[in-house]
């Protein structure tokens, strides 16, 4: 019986010190995302997640400067950059249906892409490898209406070069992104934003998440992007390259991004192996390796591996943070040009990696 008591009672200090250590870790990412706290200014949400569970998910100060919408967990942010891990795993759903090689060349499914595309392999592409120039440098200085994926491969039609040849040096690069969309819907036969919805968002419950068309879809709990101008916030939420899917145009919240977390860490949609590869560092034809995998950057972080994406956008800053031999994610979302959140991503990272 004594000892049965004490059971209990070990269990009840046990509970007790759990809550007592959440409501810790509670108060010091307040204070950690502090500078986004304000009622009266844009803000972010953020979203904890270890071994499949949510520790931590929260948001801070308000979505839209015109209506003073508060940011819930629910709010749904322009993920820039970020997006690029989604087509990434576009490619690498497709490459697991054998609809493709990863070794396939640009002009196997552009036929009339100028010569200079021969050498550039989807590979390349996934891995910021190419060398083709990057869209927003071509495009008119004067350009008044919104550029689409597509306008981004008219634009590769207009240039004769590539910044190296493919495959042996890293430059960052949006036009591949945009490029890998396009293939995506070469291959399956569907708009971009269409793949993602019945391929990705739909099979893991993503129901509010969206490749964003003017138009043709709708933003519901929508973050609007600000810059901050002459001492005050402004709505910013939109440039000539916003329309531009494959490199930056879905949107979500940190509640669906979560799903998605989770779908990585059991393997939906690849295989363990795959998915450690996207994960990892790129060994180029030459030998050099570049800190890019497929969709992710990577780095070292307290000794851990740690793949990650920031994205930005006119009004938009955000940063993803992974943590695999942890099974640990922190992902910062927000709707203000001011700032890169990758900082405060460390920060609570760290309240985990002791």
């Amino acid at each position: 019986m004594k000892k049965i008591v004490f059971g209990i009672l070990l269990l009840m200090m046990s509970v007790s010190l759990s809550a007592q250590s959440k409501k810790q870790i509670a108060k010091t990412i307040d204070s950690i995302m502090a500078k986004y706290n304000s009622p009266t200014e844009p803000g972010a949400s953020v979203l904890v997640i270890q071994k499949n569970k949510i520790i931590f998910k929260k948001g801070y100060g308000i979505g839209n400067i015109e209506t003073a919408e508060p940011i819930q967990t629910n709010t749904n942010f322009r993920l820039a950059s970020v997006t690029k891990q989604f087509t990434a795993m576009s490619i690498l759903l497709l490459e697991k249906r054998r609809k493709l090689s990863l070794n396939d060349s640009l002009t196997k499914y552009f036929t009339s892409f100028p010569e200079y595309g021969k050498g550039i392999r989807i590979k390349d592409l996934l891995t910021h490898s190419s060398g083709l120039l990057d869209y927003e440098d071509l495009m008119p200085a004067n350009q008044m209406i919104q550029l689409h994926d597509t306008n981004c491969m008219q634009l590769m039609y207009m240039t004769d070069s590539l910044y190296f040849p493919s495959g042996t040096q890293y430059k960052y690069s949006n036009t591949g992104y945009s490029i890998l969309s396009l293939i995506v819907e070469q291959i399956s036969g569907q708009p971009f934003a269409q793949f993602l919805k019945e391929n990705i968002f739909k099979k893991i419950g993503m129901k509010t998440s969206v490749a964003f068309e003017e138009g043709k879809s709708i933003i519901a709990n929508r973050a609007y992007g600000h810059s901050y101008k002459n001492g005050a916030w402004v709505q910013t939420d939109q440039s000539m390259t916003s329309a531009v899917l494959g490199d930056g145009g879905i949107y979500t919240n940190v509640e669906e991004y979560a799903k998605w977390v989770k779908s990585l860490w059991s393997y939906r949609f690849i295989s363990p192996s795959m998915q450690k590869r996207a994960w990892s560092s790129t060994k180029l034809d030459n030998g050099t390796t570049i800190d890019y995998g497929y969709g992710w950057h990577v780095e070292d972080f307290m000794g851990n591996t740690h793949p990650y994406h920031d994205g930005s956008t006119i009004g938009f800053r955000n940063s993803a943070g992974l943590y695999p031999d942890k099974k640990l994610m922190v992902v910062i979302l927000t709707n203000r040009n001011e700032h890169d959140p990758i900082e405060e991503v460390h920060k609570i990272a760290t309240l985990f990696l002791k």
